[in-house]
């Protein structure tokens, strides 16, 4: 999954690396840096890859912005995180703007489609505009990218999950707990053949760590955890209806299914009424995320609701207080999420 080795710390006090620093640590004169830069055909494939090394090893990010107001940086704050169509981060996003819009901060919102690599080339492009910080989605980045974020010594909030260390700060939830928590609802309620339901898995690690969590808890109690499936499409209701056909015909025995969002688990309820399967008697269905929708289907769906605006505003604050002076360690946020047990279990 790309999961850089962790327990890293900002170098505070260090200043912002220059292309002089480059053309230093390669051993090569700063035009020479400029042309690798700008027009990298002019210059040959050995000292091309000196400075390429000399970039890699010290961070560095060219400025877009020349003068003083690089150097003070601009008031614009980036939010990268994986999707700008889905509501989990849609909410977050709003509570980040309204926060950091009091005090004139504008947000300069990017999408990764959940690809790493792409993560690390907008955080090059956008480290160039001098930003005055940085909120970003996870805790798992590529190394060239962590390499960045710590060498622009700009305040640097990471979002959506909850870990034991980050660049700078940190607000999010801990997944393989919320995984846990609605495992642990499903056994307390009886069901016994469970199966674990989700999309996009492959690149949503945060997924995969709700599905680590609630296998967990299902082989601590003696039962089958292994029942997985998913697919690579978008989480929707008609993605939801699908998955749900399959698991009843792959796993014909399920008296329950835990899925990955709210979307998901929607869909299902959807077909299933279409298709005159009774939920729970038949089969139960369980969320996550707390969606508006969830308490309007029929039945309504149990589900994990996670505050993601709160989320967003605690985010803010953590980068404002930087802004304003606050030093010292890694500021550090569980959100937390609560269980809501509805007629769908």
């Amino acid at each position: 999954m790309g999961k850089t080795e962790r327990g890293r710390r900002r170098h505070k006090g260090v200043g912002r690396v220059t292309l002089g620093d480059v053309a230093k640590h390669a051993g090569v004169a700063p035009i020479t840096v400029s042309r690798v830069m700008n027009n990298p055909d002019q210059v040959s494939e050995k000292l091309r890859t000196r400075v390429e090394q000399a970039v890699d090893a010290l961070g560095y990010v060219p400025n877009l912005i020349a003068g003083g107001l690089a150097s003070a940086g601009t008031r614009v704050i980036p939010v990268i995180v994986p999707s700008l169509s889905i509501l989990t981060y849609i909410d977050v996003i709003h509570g980040i703007q309204q926060t950091l819009e009091d005090t004139g901060y504008q947000l300069l919102l990017g999408s990764t489609d959940f690809d790493l690599d792409r993560e690390a080339a907008l955080i090059d492009t956008v480290l160039g505009y001098s930003p005055s910080g940085i909120i970003i989605a996870g805790l798992r980045h590529r190394e060239r990218a962590v390499q960045r974020l710590e060498a622009c010594q700009r305040p640097v909030v990471e979002i959506m999950e909850y870990g034991a260390s980050c660049i700078d700060s940190n607000v999010g939830v801990d997944n393989a707990e919320v995984g846990r928590c609605m495992a642990r609802h499903l056994v307390e309620r009886g069901y016994r053949r469970i199966a674990y339901v989700g999309s996009r898995m492959d690149r949503d690690y945060r997924t995969f760590q709700r599905y680590e969590g609630h296998r967990e808890i299902l082989e601590s109690a003696g039962i089958d955890g292994s029942r997985l499936l998913q697919n690579d499409e978008a989480a929707s209701y008609q993605t939801g209806g699908r998955l749900f056909m399959e698991a009843l015909q792959r796993y014909p025995d399920l008296d329950a299914i835990h899925f990955t969002n709210d979307n998901l688990a929607a869909g299902a309820i959807l077909e299933a009424n279409r298709r005159g399967i009774r939920v729970p008697d038949d089969i139960a269905v369980a969320g996550y995320l707390g969606l508006p929708l969830s308490e309007c289907l029929t039945p309504a769906l149990t589900t994990v609701s996670v505050p993601r605006f709160e989320m967003g505003v605690q985010a803010a604050r953590f980068l404002l207080a930087r802004l304003d002076g606050e030093k010292g360690e890694a500021l550090r946020c569980d959100i937390g999420f609560e269980l809501i047990i509805r007629d769908s279990t």
